[in-house]
C-alpha cells in the first residue's frame, strides 16, 4: 500500500548523533533482535566507527504500527561530510521527509545547514529533533530559537530527544507517520527508478540501492540505464532490511535494491534513472551529474615492489567507491605510482587509511593539487592536475584556477581571526549573517587550492574547534599561478614541484629550501638545494660536504705542501660531483609535504 509507506532521511553535521539515532529507531520498531544490535549499526566500516561519522550512505526498513495500522518506513542514511554533498543531494532526492537533527550541546553547524536547504529545495518535511537531552550541557532554551530562526517552526513542533537513552524516540515516529506525505507514484505508468547509492558485492556485482517513483520493477525484467543507454537483466529485486530480502518486484514509493551482474562501478552512477527496456518513461529523474573529483595527488607504494598490489587495492576501492578516478603516472624520484582523484581532503585520507587497513600497504602521498586550466599562447585550454604536465612558461596566455564558495559557522570572539586566516588565503569575505547574538555564519569566496592544504586544521585551531565549514564548487577564475621547482644539484625533483600564487612563491620556495636542508644527509661533495621559478632562482641552501682532513699529515714544513693535498681533495669532490647523485630520504618527503 503506498499510503503506507513513509521515506526520510536524518540530516546532521558530523558528530551530532545521527547513527546512534537511528540504532534506536531500529531497536524501538524491532527492526533487529538484541543479538543483532550494536554501537552505529548502519556504519559497518571500522574507520565509520573510529571517527565517528558517515563515509558511506545507507538505507534500511522499518515496520511501525500506528493506531492500529502498519506503516513501512524506509531510513535513507546520509554522510554528513561536506566531501560528499553529492550522494547526500541524491538520497534527500530520494525522500519525502527528512529529521533534523541537531545537537543541543552545540547548536547549528555550517553543514547541517547546507544540507537542510537542499532538502528545502526538495520540497521535504521537515522534523526538527534536538539531540542529547540527557546531557547537563544541555542549551536547550537557545538551541530551540536557534532552529525556530532557521526554519520558522513552532517550539512545540520540535522534539527533544536523546540518542544514548532513547527519549523522545516514538515521538519522532510518530511524527514521521502523521507528517511526512506518503510517496506519489502511479504504479501503471511506465518504470521510473533513481540510484541513490550503490555497493560492491563480490558474488553477485554491483547491487545498486533505488527508490521507485513510478511504475512497478519485477524480477526478469529488462531494464535501461539513462546515462549510459545500456540494457542489463533484473536479476533479483528486493528490500534492504539489515541483509538484502529478495521479493518477486517493487513498485511506486518503494525503496529497494536491484541486482543485475553488472561488474564495474563505473556502469551504475549515483543519480542515474532506470526505467524498463520496453516501456521507458519520457523523462531522467533531475538532478544527475557526473561525480567529479576536486582534488588529485599522486598516491606511490614505498617499496617499489607494491606496485601491482597497490594497483589491485586501489581498483578494489573504486568497486565500492565510483568517485574515486585513478590513472599511472611515474616521477623520477618516487617511481611509479597513481594519480588519484578525490572528492576532498576527508576522502583522500580515508582512502589513504583504507589502503593501508585492507591491504596492508604503506604509500607516500604527494602534495594535494586541485585541476588548472592553462590557456596556451595558440588559444588552446588543457586541463593539467599535476605541476609537472604544465606547459613552458613562453607557451603560456593566462591560468584558471577553480574557487569554491565557502560559509564559516562560529562564535562571534574568533570573526577577526577567520577573516585574517581567510585572507591569507587570498580569500574575499562576501558577507555576514548573525544567526544569534553570538554565532556569525561569514561568507567567503576562495581559491581551491589554499584549501586543500591545512585551511581545515588552522581553522579548527584558531576557533578552538568551534567553527563549522561548508563549501560548495563556484567555477574557475583567472590567477596569476607559477610553477615553483626545486632543484638538487641543478637537477629538478618533479615529486616535490608545486603550482603556487606569486605572492607566496618566495616563502614557500624559502622554506621548503630550509626544510630540505635539515633532512637531507650530508654527503663527500656539496649539495646545493634551489627553489626557481622557470630559470631565475629565488631561494638557495647548501648543504656542506662531510670532509676528510688531508692536511693532518703535515705538521710544521712548508705552506705549499697543504695547498697541493688541499687542490687535490678539491679535484677529486668536483670528480665525485660530477656522476654522484643526491638521494632524497622519504622522511624528507613526507615533512616537506607536511610544511604548513
Amino acid at each position: 500500500m503506498i499510503n503506507n509507506i513513509r521515506n526520510f532521511c536524518i540530516i546532521a553535521h558530523i558528530d551530532h548523533g545521527k547513527s546512534t539515532l537511528a540504532d534506536r529507531l531500529l531497536e524501538f520498531t524491532n527492526t533487529l533482535s538484541q543479538r543483532q544490535m550494536s554501537e552505529q549499526v548502519l556504519d559497518d566500516m571500522d574507520l565509520e566507527r573510529e571517527r565517528g561519522i558517515t563515509i558511506k550512505s545507507h538505507a534500511i526498513q522499518m515496520k511501525y504500527n500506528h493506531n492500529g495500522e502498519e506503516y513501512t518506513l524506509n531510513l535513507i542514511d546520509t554522510p554528513g561530510h561536506v566531501d560528499f554533498s553529492y550522494e547526500v543531494s541524491r538520497s534527500i532526492a530520494a525522500c519525502e521527509g527528512a529529521l533534523l537533527v541537531v545537537d543541543s550541546t552545540q547548536g547549528i553547524q555550517a553543514q547541517t545547514i547546507s544540507n537542510l536547504w537542499l532538502a528545502i529545495e526538495n520540497d521535504l518535511t521537515i522534523i526538527p529533533v534536538l539531540n542529547k537531552m540527557d546531557l547537563a550541557s544541555a542549551m536547550a532554551e537557545e538551541v530551540s530559537d536557534q532552529i525556530i530562526d532557521l526554519i520558522g517552526c513552532k517550539k512545540e513542533d520540535i522534539i527533544p530527544a536523546s540518542g544514548k537513552s532513547g527519549m523522545g524516540v516514538e515521538q519522532i515516529l510518530n511524527a514521521i507517520v502523521e507528517q511526512v506525505p506518503a510517496p506519489k507514484g502511479d504504479a501503471n505508468a511506465p518504470l521510473q527508478a533513481l540510484v541513490f547509492d550503490s555497493v560492491f558485492n563480490s558474488y553477485r556485482g554491483i547491487v545498486g540501492y533505488i527508490r521507485v517513483f513510478n511504475g512497478r520493477m519485477r524480477k526478469g525484467d529488462k531494464v535501461k540505464f539513462f546515462s549510459n543507454n545500456r540494457e542489463y537483466n533484473a536479476e533479483e529485486v528486493g528490500i534492504l532490511e539489515l541483509d538484502l530480502i529478495a521479493k518477486g518486484s517493487l513498485e511506486a514509493g518503494d525503496v529497494g535494491y536491484i541486482i543485475s551482474g553488472i561488474k564495474t562501478s563505473s556502469e551504475v552512477n549515483v543519480g542515474d534513472t532506470i526505467t524498463s527496456a520496453e516501456n521507458p518513461c519520457e523523462a531522467a529523474i533531475a538532478g544527475f551529474e557526473k561525480v567529479k573529483p576536486m582534488v588529485y595527488a599522486g598516491i606511490y607504494p614505498i617499496d617499489a615492489d607494491d606496485y601491482e598490489e597497490l594497483r589491485a587495492g586501489i581498483e578494489k576501492l573504486q568497486l565500492n567507491d565510483a568517485s574515486l578516478t585513478f590513472e599511472p603516472e611515474s616521477s623520477a624520484a618516487l617511481g611509479f605510482g597513481f594519480r588519484c582523484g578525490f572528492l576532498g581532503l576527508l576522502h583522500m585520507e580515508i582512502i589513504q587509511e583504507r589502503l593501508s587497513r585492507e591491504f596492508n600497504l604503506e604509500v607516500i602521498t604527494t602534495v594535494p593539487n586541485v585541476n588548472y586550466k592553462i590557456h596556451t599562447t595558440k588559444g588552446e585550454i588543457v586541463d593539467v592536475y599535476n605541476p609537472s604536465g604544465l606547459p613552458e612558461p613562453n607557451y603560456i596566455d593566462f591560468i584558471e584556477e577553480p574557487f569554491i564558495k565557502a560559509s564559516v559557522i562560529t562564535k562571534s570572539d574568533y570573526i577577526g581571526q577567520i577573516i585574517n586566516l581567510c585572507i591569507g588565503k587570498r580569500g574575499e569575505l562576501k558577507g555576514q549573517t548573525y544567526l544569534s547574538t553570538d554565532r556569525v555564519e561569514l561568507n567567503f569566496e576562495l581559491p581551491l587550492g589554499e584549501v586543500v592544504f591545512d585551511f581545515y586544521d588552522r581553522l579548527k585551531s584558531i576557533s578552538k574547534g568551534y567553527a563549522s565549514f561548508d563549501y560548495h564548487y563556484s567555477g574557475f577564475k583567472p590567477a596569476k599561478l607559477v610553477k615553483l621547482e626545486i632543484l638538487l644539484n641543478g637537477d629538478s625533483v618533479d615529486a616535490l614541484s608545486t603550482l603556487t600564487h606569486f605572492d607566496n612563491a618566495y616563502t614557500l620556495g624559502r622554506r621548503m629550501c630550509e626544510k630540505l636542508k635539515e633532512l637531507i644527509p650530508r654527503q663527500q661533495f656539496d649539495i646545493a638545494i634551489q627553489a626557481a621559478i622557470g630559470s631565475k632562482i629565488i631561494a638557495r641552501e647548501t648543504v656542506k660536504a662531510v670532509r676528510k682532513d688531508v692536511t693532518a699529515k703535515c705538521y710544521g714544513g712548508d705552506i705549499s705542501r697543504k695547498r697541493k693535498l688541499l687542490e687535490k681533495q678539491k679535484a677529486g669532490k668536483k670528480r665525485m660531483r660530477q656522476i654522484g647523485n643526491v638521494e632524497v630520504p622519504q622522511s624528507a618527503f613526507l615533512a616537506v609535504l607536511k610544511i604548513d
